[in-house]
């Protein structure tokens, strides 16, 4: 013990815990139903301020239980491989990960003070502001769900970088000067916050806050929610029923005179365009409605997770573009890959992802594609689309804060590039992200 209080101490780890606590209660509040702006603000404030003026070890400390707090649903997976064994091998691994992250970023700023001693504590503050700043950027593995200022999306605050850099200033400020005066600075960054609770897709609205729409955005469009298991979905004894479930939903659509229904990811778990029956049945139902569904897609050599689109008399396939780590494309060298997928998925090969970001056009409007994991990251929203149809499917990781953080992720791009998200999942509910609110879909 005496060995191991030479390189931390219960203080450190214990302040470390505290800052990931704080910094993750946005998360949990929203996932509780129970979030406010107000509280989201001041606990966002709160551990930045305890984070910027902490040590390195406490840096790792936070790194390492955000790493739990934020991603410990990741490892839910393997259930889904027969490989218990394997989660808390995956757990170590993901705070380990981000722990030596935030170590990192607090090393380098102590140890350019030591070199420039002269500077009274505002080098290393403004290197750890400059590493929060820029911590949005590093994506282990290609996985960037880590993004600091998320922690201020359902907040007083704006999320925009200019805003995340004027709140970590004042704090900066506040810490040099030895004032808290300076935080109020941080008013510079307010930004309105408007919220609506949920659309009811029989037609009304709830709404909380200063909004009042006088129109259903969900009036000519059915954005449908299922709730599949990962074990039947893939359960081939199971499809029929699950199919014709899908279409009885697309019936419906068409007798409440909707115009476009989206369906969630590989709701069609099969090689969609290899089944002449579906996709003839898909097509003749197509005369009356535009539907949108997620399928797989064999090119002949590898195969895809693919969003197929039923519209005005044509069939067009949207393949994905960016891959989920490990889940869909081995992020690691070649051997390294080639083994991992030999010993734990069964020799199976990945999926090829897309090489461009694909639009597609539906009953007149431009539809940016994205399926689940890529619309959580900032290649997908280059060149500001307005409008976006996301296919996700949760069940992998349900129940758990994934659809949580998911959601959220959605509404901090939503705010950030103006664009209209259409979401449908399977295994949580499906909503609708506009003009910086999210829009439940209680089904």
């Amino acid at each position: 013990m005496n060995k191991i209080s030479q390189y931390f101490s219960t203080f450190e780890i214990t302040r470390g815990l505290i800052i990931a606590m704080l910094s993750s209660t946005f998360i949990y509040l929203n996932h509780w139903g129970i979030s406010h702006p107000f509280v989201n603000t001041t606990f966002g404030i709160l551990t930045l301020y305890l984070l910027l003026d902490a040590s390195k070890k406490v840096w790792f400390f936070s790194g390492f239980f955000i790493g739990l707090l934020w991603f410990w649903w990741i490892v839910l997976s393997f259930k889904h491989y027969d490989m218990p064994w394997a989660i808390p091998i995956g757990l170590l691994f993901i705070m380990l990960s981000y722990g030596v992250i935030f170590w990192l970023i607090a090393y380098l700023a102590e140890k350019l003070n030591a070199l420039l001693p002269t500077t009274q504590n505002l080098l290393p503050l403004t290197l750890k502001a400059l590493g929060l700043l820029t911590l949005s950027y590093i994506h282990p593995f290609g996985f960037d769900w880590l993004k600091p200022e998320l922690v201020f999306v359902e907040s007083y605050l704006g999320i925009h970088k200019w805003q995340f850099a004027l709140v970590l200033l004042a704090i900066m400020l506040s810490h040099w000067k030895k004032q808290l005066l300076y935080l109020f600075l941080i008013v510079f960054a307010y930004q309105p916050t408007q919220m609506v609770d949920f659309i009811d897709p029989t037609g009304g609205i709830s709404v909380v806050g200063s909004i009042k729409s006088t129109k259903n955005i969900l009036d000519n469009i059915h954005v449908a929610t299922t709730h599949t298991t990962v074990k039947d979905k893939w359960n081939e004894s199971l499809h029929p029923t699950q199919f014709q479930a899908i279409f009885k939903t697309i019936d419906q659509a068409i007798a409440e005179k909707k115009t476009l229904i989206i369906f969630p990811e590989s709701v069609f778990p099969v090689f969609l365009s290899r089944s002449q029956t579906l996709m003839k049945k898909l097509q003749a139902k197509a005369k009356s409605i535009s539907i949108v569904a997620g399928g797989l897609y064999w090119d002949g050599q590898t195969p895809r997770n693919s969003t197929y689109i039923f519209t005005e008399g044509k069939v067009t396939v949207a393949n994905k573009v960016l891959l989920v780590p490990f889940g869909e494309s081995n992020p690691l060298p070649d051997f390294l890959s080639d083994w991992v997928n030999k010993v734990f998925y069964d020799d199976a090969i990945d999926y090829r992802a897309s090489s461009e970001v694909i639009d597609y056009k539906v009953n007149g409007i431009t539809y940016r594609n994205a399926i689940c994991f890529e619309a959580t990251s900032e290649k997908l929203y280059e060149g500001n689309p307005k409008q976006m149809i996301v296919l996700s499917n949760n069940g992998w990781f349900t129940p758990s804060i994934e659809p949580t953080l998911q959601k959220l992720l959605l509404t901090y791009y939503s705010k950030k590039y103006g664009t209209t998200i259409y979401h449908s999942v399977n295994m949580s509910d499906s909503y609708v992200v506009q003009n910086r609110n999210c829009l439940d879909i209680k089904l």
